[in-house]
């Protein structure tokens, strides 16, 4: 367990993502070979070939036509999508071929033409097989995920997604609504059997695993996930009509993705870098003007896009939490630079004064809660310390005093961050702050000498019991103290971490 969660720590959610998607049209054309599946390798291959070309041709020449910079990951996800639910054709197949460039190019085109400030509407490969059932009668039939063979690849991987993004809220209201509608709408056949042909033999996992979950069309909070899981569910399950419309897969999702689009921030938002300076050790603060006002609770965060060249694993996005304070002009993104940096971040370390980098998808539950009576505890490990920063500057510029008591580790003293906000919020709200310094070869004033465990968490916060605690750190450092908390009789209601897509 140890091992898959440092390779689901060390890649983002788009790679692994990609690499799930090629994995199974490996193991398609491996069993289509030895005739476990009724595909032969070669059409296979053809169609994959086909669909990425025509998805790559059309996204450059939207990119241009709409002056927009093409995002290369996206692209290979949503042609492998595709290549995964329609039927793979012989280049003899004229019009198969066909469906698969109309398919294709009208997936690249749905992420600019139906584009709300910058950002799309619909899932694309939805939308190219949705439009063409509609236009040209050719329809996807959704082949990896309704073969039985390919069922455990499908599983595997998709669980590893699940587990990376932690949003098993939205897969499992997905499902729960999926089964029981499908169950209670059972025509001629008996439930088991409705829930069976569901779970084995449709488009079920696929769709839950590598498109519900598409994080640019998935909603902020979580209520609103569990929400939009339920709609598509509903509506996914194959006696769902409106009238004598049945509803398809895609179309199950294009109607959620309606959905998410209503109860979500709006737009993509462009920033221009105003200044950098180095706040700790390896730590530094870029603070951007956005091209436009935006509003966000203390604590949330953004997708950050950043196009360069020979990008690694790890691809050119990142989800990094807003440092500032809603009432401040700037956006302030703090950011902890390791060595050997990635492409991502070494780019982000050249940017100069007027550069610009994209954000959207503006999400997270890591709030204050909105009763300003209970009493708080913050934890942080590190560059895990940023949503505080928000929130507690936010806290200083509404004068909205809080029983909050903070607990702060780094190895040393040098890698405090943000050391001047947290000050003066004990003079301005009456805030106390601990620094917990974890490598110092001598006692540093004013700071704790060690860790942060349930001794001092006891010592500093006698009232521990009736605290609310929010964890922000590492993976590893945030799932000790669940468990330290839970020791010494912490609620787990009582105890939210900070975690978004892509952490890490």
């Amino acid at each position: 367990m140890a091992f898959i969660d440092n390779f689901l720590n060390r890649i983002t959610m788009y790679r692994l993502v990609l690499y799930y998607l090629v994995a199974l049209l490996v193991a398609a054309a491996l069993l289509g070979f030895f005739g476990v599946l009724p595909y032969s390798p070669g059409d296979l291959a053809f169609s994959t070939l086909l669909i990425l070309a025509t998805c790559g041709i059309a996204n450059i020449a939207f990119a241009r036509t709409f002056g927009a910079s093409p995002n290369v990951e996206s692209v290979y996800i949503t042609a492998l999508i595709l290549a995964l639910i329609i039927t793979p054709v012989a280049p003899t197949d004229h019009a198969g071929v066909g469906f698969l460039i109309f398919a294709s190019a009208w997936a690249m085109a749905s992420k600019y033409i139906f584009a709300i400030g910058r950002k799309h509407l619909f899932n694309p490969a939805a939308f190219g097989v949705a439009l063409s059932a509609l236009l040209i009668g050719h329809s996807a039939t959704w082949w990896a995920g309704g073969n039985l063979p390919l069922l455990p690849f499908v599983l595997l991987g998709g669980l590893l997604i699940v587990r990376k993004i932690r949003r098993a809220d939205l897969v499992l209201s997905f499902g729960v609504a999926a089964l029981l509608t499908a169950a209670l709408t059972a025509s001629g056949s008996t439930y088991s059997t409705a829930l069976t042909q569901t779970l084995l033999h449709s488009s079920f996992f696929f769709l839950a695993f590598a498109m519900l979950t598409e994080p640019l069309t998935m909603p902020p909070t979580r209520l609103l996930r569990i929400l939009y899981g339920t709609i598509v569910g509903f509506l996914f399950a194959p006696n769902v009509h409106l009238g004598s419309l049945y509803l398809s897969p895609e179309l199950a999702l294009l109607v959620g993705n309606v959905f998410v689009y209503v109860v979500s921030p709006k737009g993509r938002f462009l920033l221009m870098l105003m200044k950098k300076n180095e706040l700790a050790d390896g730590t530094y603060e870029f603070a951007f003007a956005p091209d436009r006002p935006f509003a966000w609770r203390p604590g949330q965060y953004l997708e950050w896009t950043l196009s360069h060249r020979f990008n690694d694993d790890r691809g050119n996005r990142r989800y990094f939490t807003i440092a500032s304070s809603p009432a401040e002009d700037m956006v302030r993104l703090g950011v902890k630079f390791h060595e050997p940096k990635s492409s991502f971040k070494r780019a982000l370390d050249a940017m100069k004064t007027g550069d610009t980098i994209s954000a959207s998808h503006l999400a997270g539950d890591f709030v204050l809660p909105k009763d300003a009576t209970k009493k708080l505890v913050f934890i942080a490990g590190g560059i895990g310390v940023t949503p505080f920063r928000s929130m507690v500057q936010h806290l200083v510029d509404t004068k909205d005093p809080r029983a909050i008591t903070l607990l702060y580790s780094n190895k040393t003293a040098s890698e405090i961050a943000y050391k001047d906000v947290f000050d003066s919020a004990a003079q301005a709200i009456g805030m106390k702050t601990v620094y917990a310094l974890t490598d110092e070869p001598s006692p540093v004033p004013g700071t704790h000498a060690g860790k942060i465990d349930g001794a001092l968490i006891k010592r500093e916060v006698p009232d521990y019991a009736e605290r609310t605690f929010y964890i922000s750190g590492p993976h590893g450092m945030v799932e000790a103290f669940k468990k330290t908390l839970r020791g010494m009789g912490v609620s787990r209601l009582r105890i939210k971490t900070d975690y978004f897509p892509g952490f890490a």
